[in-house]
């Protein structure tokens, strides 16, 4: 613990878990991929009316 001294556990371990979820590989942004994400989300909604405004 020779980072920061005045971290308490809890502090030190939310730190650990937001820079493992940092290092993690992230979706690939924009293009083909992005919008079969969206379309599986706009499809998925039709069964549910109730989600709809």
């Amino acid at each position: 613990m020779t980072d920061k001294p005045e971290e308490t556990p809890i502090q030190r371990a939310l730190r650990l878990k937001n820079e493992k979820i940092a290092a993690r590989p992230k979706p690939p942004r924009g293009g083909k991929f992005q919008r079969e994400q969206a379309a599986a989300a706009h499809a998925s909604s039709k069964s549910k009316p109730w989600m709809s405004r």
